[in-house]
């Protein structure tokens, strides 16, 4: 259960709007390259999934192989998760578009080298390799949104970003599937799809200033002894942490728990979680919509998660489990952009970059560790189905704790968002 959740972080972090066209050609290549960009590291998730079985029968005669070939399609997520908060360090000293270029450039280099390569440890270094450059490309395009937007602008865009990344999933897992029939190689050729974004992004992205949001200089000599908000973010780094095993439970356990209940048709279950998917951006656009601050919804968005997942746990039939994962993605899809938009809320603009490398890693690690987690749940509980209800009811507890965490902390401003100026 996570500690503390803070009020926002005072002073500067977000207290004037960032001074950003939000309209115009130039503003809908910028927003367009952002989400491009946020869609790699989900590329990189999902996309070999449907060829791992052809990667296996390919390497059954390397030692352990049956554990390893899986480790090429979870290990970027680690990777990315453990160096997150580095490149958040670098983003700030060296600066978000340089990184992001290079990062980008080196995603096809990495992504497209398994087309080479014939040794299965090489094969999953060079993944690794892809996790570093997607835990650069993250942190980069969300420091950039929280750079470019404030208030209401940045809100829109932190949801587009997750409706973004919930979408493309579904778009990969079948772009893979489809390319995978010619052979399990052919998938690492989408990886170079990164070389068309990288001059894209040389030409298209502004280099933000390195200024406070409030307009005024920092002071000289001030800003090196300017203490990270570390008591600020710990709170909503620990709830992301949790909030990510939340998020990806029905992603990843979706096809078990419909074969748990005699449904093994492919198509079937690709159906159900296209349809689980939807209702993922269902949630990011209904939070896009929302006029007041997100932090104060968090409990009653993880509420909403919580029903589902009891739904999921009672469910006898496949339509039953369907509509209780539709609830929770839609908890999902409003809990995910209400998250980073706690986390930015208490950045300033120096700390932007750091602050968003510790969210990414908080949230990535949440990912690795969910299947672990209800693994240990589903042997304590006998099922898979009764791993997702204990989920649930510590969900429920979680929702049910916040607002007293919150009293503790600090009333939080339910003020409406600013309104950016154009």
């Amino acid at each position: 259960m996570p500690g503390s959740v803070p009020p926002p972080y005072p002073a500067t972090a977000d207290s004037a709007p960032a001074p950003m066209a939000v309209s115009g050609p130039a503003h809908l290549l910028r927003v367009t390259l952002l989400m491009a960009g946020s869609c790699l590291p989900i590329l990189g998730a999902v996309l070999i999934a449907p060829v791992l079985p052809k990667m296996q029968d390919h390497f059954e005669s390397v030692p352990g192989a049956k554990a390893l070939v899986p480790l090429a399609l979870t290990v970027p997520a680690l990777a990315l998760a453990l160096l997150a908060p580095f490149a958040g360090v670098i983003v700030d000293r060296l600066g978000r578009k340089r990184l992001l270029i290079a990062a980008t450039l080196l995603y096809a280099v990495f992504g497209t080298a398994p087309l080479w390569l014939d040794s299965l440890g090489a094969i999953i270094a060079s993944r690794a390799l892809v996790g570093v450059t997607e835990a650069a490309i993250m942190t980069c395009c969300t420091t950039l949104i929280g750079d470019y937007y404030s208030g209401r602008q940045r809100v829109k865009y932190l949801a587009l970003q997750t409706m973004c990344a919930s979408a493309s999933a579904t778009v990969f897992f079948v772009v893979g599937g489809a390319a995978g029939s010619a052979g399990w190689r052919m998938p690492f050729w989408v990886y170079a799809v990164s070389l068309a974004l990288a001059p894209l992004m040389a030409m298209a992205l502004p280099s933000p200033a390195g200024r406070a949001t409030t307009g005024k200089a920092p002071v000289a000599g001030t800003a090196g002894r300017r203490p990270f908000p570390w008591r600020q973010l710990r709170g909503i780094c620990a709830l992301t942490f949790f909030g990510a095993m939340v998020f990806y439970t029905v992603p990843v356990e979706m096809s078990y728990l419909l074969d748990d209940l005699g449904v093994q048709n492919s198509g079937v279950i690709g159906l159900a979680t296209a349809i689980a998917s939807a209702a993922t951006v269902g949630g990011a656009i209904v939070f896009a919509r929302l006029k007041r601050s997100p932090e104060p919804a968090l409990p009653a968005v993880l509420a909403v998660c919580a029903v589902g997942f009891g739904v999921m746990f009672l469910a006898g039939s496949a339509p039953l489990l369907v509509i209780g994962a539709v609830i929770n993605c839609v908890g999902t899809g409003m809990l995910l952009p209400a998250l980073l938009t706690s986390a930015m809320s208490r950045l300033a603009f120096e700390d932007r970059g750091r602050g968003t490398g510790l969210w990414t890693a908080a949230f990535f690690g949440g990912e690795f560790v969910c299947p672990l987690v209800l693994l240990a749940g589903e042997s304590a509980m006998g099922s898979l189905a009764g791993a997702v209800g204990v989920l649930g009811v510590v969900t429920a507890l979680v929702a049910g704790g916040l607002p007293a965490v919150r009293r503790r902390a600090g009333a939080v401003d339910k003020r409406p968002l600013p309104e950016p100026s154009a």
